[in-house]
């Protein structure tokens, strides 16, 4: 089976590289950069050169969700570009809102997605796709009343979108590493929710390629 590994930054993915090394059987790693537009362009380059039989985006996440622990791995099941429309005073108009495209198509899933047996302890949540993180009250408030996300990342629904283009099988998983909130990186644990994220991937792996 031909899977592609899609992570941002190697930072979120490093952990698995190392235990790659011993796999006979593994999967291709892609590195995009961190953003929806350096993720379209890398996925887009990737699919277009390899046929592949599903994509994971693996990354971190921070959570308006408070019932989600620091470093929880959690699967994405719906994203969206939440920054996509207009002002209006001091209202957002989304797509829908303004007629640029049918409500089923601003929510982003999966059209194929990868299963596993593996994968049947993670939460399904929902999230939004970013090109600034959040960490303004007002500005917090306002995208939560708009689309009551779970957590946020700057590549998710860039992912699924290309992926949905190229009817590739998709599994965003992501963990936990802070709440949405005034920026406090006192508050942030990356390094748990990286080791959290790579002992889940290493084990959904194994299901695969050591049945």
């Amino acid at each position: 089976m031909n899977i592609l590994i899609v992570a941002a930054t190697k930072r979120e993915i490093e952990p698995l590289l190392n235990k790659l090394k011993g796999l006979k059987f593994k999967p291709d790693v892609l590195i995009t950069g961190v953003g929806m537009v350096a993720t379209t362009f890398s996925l887009t380059k990737a699919f277009s050169a390899k046929k592949y039989d599903a994509a994971i985006n693996l990354g971190i996440c921070g959570s308006f969700n408070r019932s989600l622990k620091i470093g929880e791995v959690v699967t994405i099941t719906e994203d969206i570009f939440s920054e996509l429309g207009a002002e209006d005073g001091d209202s957002f108009l989304k797509l829908s809102d303004l007629k640029f495209a049918d409500k089923k198509d601003v929510f982003l899933k999966p059209a194929k997605k990868f299963s596993t047996p593996a994968l049947k302890g993670f939460k399904k949540v929902k999230g939004i796709t970013v090109n600034t993180v959040h960490g303004n009250n007002k500005s917090i408030s306002k995208v939560v009343a708009l689309y009551n996300p779970d957590v946020e990342s700057m590549e998710g629904a860039a992912f699924f979108y290309v992926c949905n283009q190229f009817k590739i099988p998709a599994v965003q998983l992501r963990a936990v590493s802070n709440y949405v909130e005034r920026r406090n990186t006192k508050n942030w644990n990356i390094p748990l929710a990286v080791e959290k994220l790579n002992e889940a991937v290493v084990v959904i792996f194994k299901a695969i390629y050591l049945p």
